[in-house]
């Protein structure tokens, strides 16, 4: 019993240390591969390419349009709160059934902890190693680095990972170059890339763009 106890000791210490040590080398180091990444190389869902696009660059060259556009369709509280919005943390968990959540709504800070750090599911589980992983983040990063991270890893559409090669698959424009309409279009797809395109526009997504449009303007500025 003395054994069982040591061991699950040991355990639970290299679970709660190891995301520290991850995230402190991640606020230096841009994650070469990322575990959101792995998982489509693992499992490829149908209309993934068989080689992804990527580029990596600093959040000084990503249009403050496209940064404001996610913030303002994707998380409209993140510039204030702590990495987790609990109001909507606990509906989510209220309204869930007996497979677990149906639904994240996860803010940027989570959903930049669940592409870099793990794998999708809706598992209690993942969830709560998530919500450790985004309280490290806020604590160990900052509101810039995750917004940076985030904008480099999340996926626009099959295999096109990040604001820049999004910004050059689908206008041939640096991101640094993104309108408001078009940070617009490409925000709008994130809850699903797979269903929801940027090219060709439908009713639906042209019905979001205008929503996100009015979303922005009503944020203005976003100070981080």
């Amino acid at each position: 019993m003395r054994k069982i106890k040591s061991l699950l000791f040991n355990i639970l210490l290299v679970l709660l240390l190891l995301p520290v040590a991850l995230v402190g080398v991640a606020k230096f180091i841009d994650p070469p591969i990322w575990g959101w990444k792995i998982s489509r190389w693992i499992s490829p869902p149908a209309g993934y390419p068989e080689s992804s696009q990527h580029e990596w660059i600093p959040l000084s060259d990503i249009s403050r349009n496209i940064q404001l556009a996610v913030i303002a369709t994707e998380d409209q509280k993140f510039p204030t709160h702590y990495g987790v919005d609990f109001d909507s943390l606990f509906k989510v968990i209220a309204e869930a059934g007996d497979n677990g959540p149906s639904r994240g709504a996860s803010t940027i800070t989570q959903q930049t902890a669940k592409n870099v750090f793990l794998f999708p599911s809706h598992s209690y589980i993942r969830k709560a190693y998530e919500l450790y992983f985004a309280l490290l983040m806020e604590a160990m990063w900052g509101k810039e680095r995750i917004l940076e991270v985030y904008l480099n890893v999340v996926e626009f559409g099959p295999g096109i990972y990040g604001a820049e090669a999004a910004a050059q698959n689908y206008f041939g424009i640096s991101a640094k170059r993104l309108s408001a309409r078009q940070a617009a279009r490409l925000a709008v797809v994130l809850p699903n890339p797979y269903r929801i395109k940027v090219y060709p526009q439908t009713s639906y997504t042209i019905n979001r763009v205008n929503w996100a449009m009015r979303q922005m303007r009503n944020l203005g500025t976003v100070q981080l």
